[in-house]
């Protein structure tokens, strides 16, 4: 029986004022959060409260009980249980993202993939191989989570749902793990060196000391047989119950052979050779290469990772503001319209609106903008950003899974697991090589113990099993796009297509959309002409006075004109025809007269006719008149003006040799001026969205490659059409969701940083991929013909794969 201040779930104390009740066989037992509360009671009442009897240690808090056997896997299909990590997308849909345990290498991730998409019921897969997480989505309706999972099981590997610090816990004990591991097999390797190394030095040693040598060694590297090379075992038995062969197999084979002739030598007093000290030799380099692998490759997903982390765990919330008198709540647990208290130097944990205070927000780590951005009453925030100058009170709008910040990490999730076309073929070599490796390893060895001794061929045959890395052409890809992806998500450039980086690399032609693209999609007044004796001022008081009420962009154009005094005008009968203009009665200085501004053609009905001198101005763009009866006073030209960099940026991509394109619905006139003022190669002018489609699907039949870059609800057909698409900062979400490529700031200055970076990463795979094929078939024949040495071969095999890991690590930089 629990002390009645312990949760009966987790075990945690439970706060004094605090009444959640869990009931358990006729009995209320106290709980620490609604978590617990939730988790436990779905438990029980899913007829498995047995559970809580049968159980050796408490559950997490809030969290889930293991999954040991079948029923306890079977927790994980309950909605309660599902709810803080299970995205519903559709009716039956579902999509949770799960971290992994037991991966050793890139052909761990192919295997889970396989078994999974063979299971009945799940739709997608796609693994993360640099972080170890797998987003899953499945039919409800045919398959259940429970079956995911039990799957994952049966091919020799753990999931759990994504938590991440259980990720850190487990990734520090797999480390401490992997280090006492190459101790044992250090140590070991230093001993039996010691041993033998008389046996190289003397030929005269006396077989009572040769053989108490032997035996020292033998003892010696038990526990490296037995413990160290464990890793080794469990991955060629997990491959064999797959029925698939990968880079454990051979190795595993390589050091069971050699034990198995090194023993059958001590015992039979056969050969001068006990083979004991190559076995730890060969197990310390084989983990050493494996460990620098593991750390180079968390690196490489460092960004995705660091993302997940931002979010912290606790926060300040105010029950009862405006009174200031906080309390200390989870995350998890806040609602949409709860209060909280952001203080200075913390993380803000959740997206929504400032109330109170003024501040700077630190948003580098999801823009890559260096310069904290000043945040008052009414400003937007974002999960993730740093709260730098002084506490913000804040109202929540989104939290977990649907803040912006969750939103980011998934489509760095989905970019990083998805495999361009060349990793998808280096893995099917690589697979294929290793069996094909274990097949020729037959006749090595069969030759060389008819053409020398059974010695010589067991050494050759170890060399040539360990010597061969396919591994480093798994690597070689996800490795590169790993580092690729993270160092532009600093930068503010989230790739979210796995695809993006691949093909950026190969574009020819950048399309861009003009308004919210290329321009503020912001009207300003560029210049002012007038008639009949008004003034500038007299002009700008009138059209202020007639545009006042109006929300219009071109109305929020005038209203941004230097205001001059118009305390002498009046006005009533005001008349708002929309699409048009407005028109009012003034009263200016005691003078009463209609005025209308708007369309040139709807002031016309008052006013008469346009003045001559006003005519070509009409045809430069976007202008708005301002008459009355007595005629025509003011022609208003407006201009959306260029973002600050564009040219800059458009220089840039020019040098790099692509060719560059503005589509738009604006007028002719408008866009003409735009091509010529940034130097353009080609523009389409108003453009539909159909228009925009033909004008891409033209240039691809002319053999071109394009990249779209766009900000509207639009551009969503031709951003789907074009090879790459980018979405900028600003654009609307549904331009934001298919595209392959999001600028998380509104400056377009990365945009050839990143085409340069991707060019950058198509010409690294390539150098490794060439890399990895070009060792592979030298050390074969070498490994084949007995010059390589076991040990030698561990080296070889471990410094190609740390050479590819190295050559992708400096796109980092």
């Amino acid at each position: 029986m629990k002390n009645e201040s312990s949760c009966f779930h987790c075990g945690l104390p439970v706060p004094a004022d605090l009444k959640l009740t869990i009931h358990y066989e006729n009995r209320d037992e106290p709980a620490c959060c609604a978590g617990c509360q939730a988790v436990a009671q779905s438990i029980i009442d899913a007829g498995l409260g047995s559970y809580y009897k049968q159980r050796t240690a408490e559950a997490e808090k809030a969290g889930l009980p293991p999954p040991e056997i079948l029923d306890q896997l079977k927790l994980y299909d309950l909605p309660q249980v599902q709810a803080e990590f299970v995205e519903t997308l559709s009716e039956n849909r579902r999509e949770a993202v799960l971290m992994l345990g037991g991966i050793t290498c890139a052909a761990c991730v192919w295997l889970i993939e396989q078994q999974l998409l063979r299971l009945d019921g799940v739709l997608s897969v796609d693994l993360n191989y640099s972080t170890r997480r797998a987003r899953v989505s499945w039919d409800d309706g045919r398959a259940k989570l429970s079956d995911i999972l039990l799957r994952i099981r049966q091919s020799g590997y753990t999931a759990a749902p994504y938590d991440a610090q259980k990720v850190e816990v487990q990734a520090q004990k797999e480390r401490k793990q992997a280090l006492i591991r190459l101790a044992v097999a250090g140590l070991a390797m230093m001993q039996t060196m010691m041993f033998i190394a008389p046996t190289y030095l003397y030929d005269d040693i006396e077989p009572q000391f040769l053989n108490i040598l032997h035996w020292a060694s033998f003892l010696l590297v038990l526990p490296v047989m037995f413990y160290s090379a464990v890793p080794f075992y469990r991955g060629a038995w997990r491959d064999l119950k797959n029925r698939r062969t990968g880079m454990d197999t051979p190795i595993s084979l390589g050091i069971v052979l050699s034990f198995v002739a090194g023993l059958y030598a001590l015992l039979t007093h056969a050969g001068e050779g006990m083979y004991f000290e190559g076995i730890a030799m060969l197990v310390f380099l084989l983990l050493l290469g494996r460990f620098m692998e593991q750390s180079a490759r968390r690196k490489a997903g460092d960004a995705a990772e660091q993302l997940v982390k931002l979010v912290p765990a606790f926060c300040h919330r105010l029950p009862h503001y405006p009174d200031e008198t906080s309390e200390e709540a989870a995350v998890v647990q806040l609602q949409p319209g709860d209060v909280i208290a952001v203080r200075a130097g913390e993380v803000l944990p959740v997206d929504g609106q400032v109330l109170a205070g003024e501040s700077e927000v630190d948003e580098a780590m999801l823009t890559g903008e260096n310069l904290p951005v000043p945040k008052a009453a009414g400003d937007k925030v974002t999960a993730g950003t740093l709260n730098t100058a002084s506490p913000l009170v804040v109202q929540v709008e989104e939290v977990g899974k649907n803040t912006r910040l969750s939103h980011i990490v998934k489509l760095l999730d989905r970019a990083l697991s998805q495999k361009p076309r060349l990793a998808v073929l280096a893995d099917r070599y690589a697979s294929s090589f290793v069996l094909g490796l274990i097949v020729f390893a037959v006749p090595v060895f069969l030759g060389w113990w008819w053409y020398a001794d059974v010695h010589k061929a067991l050494w050759i045959t170890v060399a040539l099993l360990v010597i061969t890395c396919p591994c480093a052409l798994s690597l070689a890809t996800p490795t590169a796009l790993a580092a690729s992806t993270g160092k532009l998500a600093s930068e503010g450039v989230l790739i979210s297509a796995g695809h993006a980086l691949e093909t950026l690399a190969e574009i020819t032609d950048v399309v861009f959309d003009k308004t919210g693209t290329l321009t503020e999609g912001k009207l300003a007044v560029q210049r002012m002409l007038l008639h009949g004796g008004i003034t500038e001022a007299q002009a700008v008081a009138v059209a202020q006075v007639l545009e006042r009420q109006s929300e219009h962009p071109i109305a929020r154009a005038i209203l941004n004109l230097p205001s001059v005094s118009d305390g002498n005008i009046t006005s009533e009968q005001r008349i708002n025809r929309v699409g048009h203009g407005v028109s009012a009665r003034l009263s200016i200085g005691g003078q009463e007269m209609l005025w209308a501004i708007g369309r040139p053609e709807f002031v016309a009905e008052i006013a008469g006719e346009l003045p001559d001198a006003w005519r070509d101005a009409v045809g430069e763009g976007s202008v708005i008149a301002l008459g009355n009866q007595q005629g025509f006073a003011a022609l208003f030209v407006l201009q959306d003006q260029v973002k600050e960099g564009v040219a800059e940026m458009l220089a840039q991509l020019r040098t790099a040799g692509l060719r560059l394109h503005v589509l738009s619905g604006d007028r002719q006139a408008a866009v003409s001026a735009l091509v010529q003022s940034l130097g353009l190669d080609a523009a389409r002018a108003e453009a539909t969205p159909e228009d925009k489609l033909a004008y891409v699907e033209t240039l691809q039949r002319q053999g071109a490659k394009v990249l779209m870059i766009g900000d509207g609800i639009n551009d969503a057909p031709v951003l789907a059409a074009a090879e790459v698409s980018m979405a900028v900062a600003g654009g609307a979400d549904v331009a934001r969701e298919g595209a392959d490529v999001v600028l998380l700031n509104d400056s377009l200055a990365v945009v050839p940083m990143a085409v340069a970076q991707a060019r950058r990463t198509h010409t690294i795979i390539r150098e490794n991929l060439i890399w990895s094929t070009v060792y592979n078939l030298i050390a074969v024949p070498l490994a084949a013909a007995g010059f390589v040495n076991p040990w030698v071969a561990v080296l070889g095999m471990s410094l190609s794969s740390l050479l590819v890991l190295a050559n992708a690590l400096r796109l980092r930089k």
